[in-house]
């Protein structure tokens, strides 16, 4: 099955090249600003067009969503595959799927047909139930708007047209943003998008609670994680402990960061151990096997008075703790000494201090270039541009040779995505005035 995902999204990948690319050529063609071309985020026009929302990220946001397009004359449908998806619907208009996933594909293209569905919106694009879709609806000619967390945080999520990450249409050409005028974009300030935790954590125990309490309704859906509200219970009290405990610990690692540490470390942002980042848009299957990549190359090639910095992903706090692993492994490789491991040290500080950042594809990455500190991504990644990381240098010549990201085009970089992929607003806070 995850073979047969990854050749639909290889195909997809290489048809949504070809389109860039077209789409490259008209541009440079043209003397029309960049910033009056179809923008990635822009849903268009949606009275009397009917439209189907997947789904959706758990809690409210689709049901807010789907009240904003029927107001502007929408007519919507909203398929949920759990009963935790009913629960955060509208009824009247909910299509529940309780088929297998062998038969999914033939009941949404045969849904998308009968129901004349113009547009699709969905939460992540790598999930089997999305994948399909949105294979689907490309033989379908049917526009496909895809949600995510932001590319630049916080206070933005990410829409884009086609798909998210790797999949975005977004150019990776660094000759392409130098032609980008940045007098054409409004730097704006966003707003801040009150994003409420508390929202969050109740969503999701409300979501698996009674998801599970209802499966027998829904008996052949399998969700692309753990699907128990009380073990989601269990890792929010945990992470909450944790988190108390591991900031007072980390104390002692600020003042060392600032002072004595400063431009002596390589920094190494953990992403979550289910992130589709790293099982779709890389080469590990596993956070394991990339940090053994990252000790085994750092001991053999680093300055020996150069140190590495671990920082686990803040969402995994209650799931995983990578610590005793990553000295295990450490030892083993005679480098334990200049190996340290944190949990709640201030990121931003982490950054600026740094030698380096090296990540897998976390937008962690993209805070790193901002803060002018070199980057390397060992995965794809949307920001993995020449002149901006470290494209194409292999991570033995990183450790001698971290290049520093050229600040102007990183900045155009930035503007160009702000202005096509990103909406201010937040899933559990405010909802960005575009989908109003």
């Amino acid at each position: 099955m995850e073979y047969t995902q990854k050749k639909i999204f290889t195909t997809f990948t290489l048809f949504s090249t070809l389109l860039l690319t077209v789409s490259d050529y008209m541009v440079r063609s043209s003397s029309e600003s960049y910033t009056k071309r179809i923008k990635d985020n822009d849903i268009g026009e949606v009275n009397n067009k009917n439209i189907l929302l997947l789904q959706g990220p758990i809690g409210f946001f689709f049901k807010k969503l789907d009240t904003n397009l029927r107001k502007k004359g929408a007519r919507t449908y909203r398929i949920g595959l759990n009963a935790g998806d009913y629960f955060f619907s509208y009824k009247d208009n909910y299509v529940p799927y309780k088929g297998t996933q062998s038969e999914w594909k033939s009941f949404i293209r045969t849904f998308l047909e009968e129901k004349k569905i113009d547009k699709v919106f969905l939460f992540g694009d790598c999930r089997f139930y999305q994948s399909i879709l949105v294979e689907v609806a490309v033989e379908l000619k049917i526009e496909i708007f895809v949600f995510e967390e932001g590319y630049i945080r916080p206070h933005y999520i990410t829409l884009e047209r086609f798909g998210v990450n790797n999949y975005s249409h977004i150019p990776r050409d660094s000759n392409f943003y130098d032609r980008v005028n940045l007098d054409e974009f409004e730097n704006l300030k966003p707003k801040n998008t009150k994003f409420n935790p508390l929202s969050m954590w109740i969503s999701a125990i409300l979501y698996y609670g009674i998801a599970r309490l209802f499966h027998f309704r829904y008996k052949y859906y399998k969700h692309h994680r753990g699907f128990s509200a009380t073990q989601e219970l269990f890792f929010g009290i945990r992470s909450l402990i944790r988190k108390v405990i591991y900031t007072q610990y980390d104390k002692k690692y600020l003042k060392q960061i600032k002072k004595e540490l400063s431009k002596k470390y390589f920094f190494v942002p953990l992403q979550t151990h289910n992130d589709f980042q790293i099982l779709q848009h890389s080469n590990y299957g596993s956070i394991e096997k990339f940090i053994i990549e990252v000790l085994e190359s750092f001991a053999k090639e680093a300055d020996s008075n150069v140190k590495l910095m671990f920082k686990h992903h803040p969402i995994d706090r209650g799931r995983k703790n990578y610590k005793k692993f990553i000295f295990e492994q450490s030892q083993i490789l005679g480098i334990s000494d200049r190996v340290l491991v944190v949990h709640e040290v201030h990121l931003p500080t982490c950054l600026q201090h740094a030698l380096g950042t090296v990540t897998i594809n976390s937008t962690v990455g993209l805070s790193s270039l901002y803060h002018g500190t070199p980057t390397i991504t060992l995965g794809d990644a949307i920001y993995d541009i020449e002149g901006i990381t470290n494209k194409n240098k292999k991570i033995k010549d990183f450790w001698k040779n971290p290049q520093k990201p050229n600040m102007k085009l990183l900045e155009k970089f930035r503007q160009y995505i702000i202005f096509n992929t990103q909406l201010n607003g937040n899933f559990y806070g405010l909802v960005p005035k575009e989908l109003l």
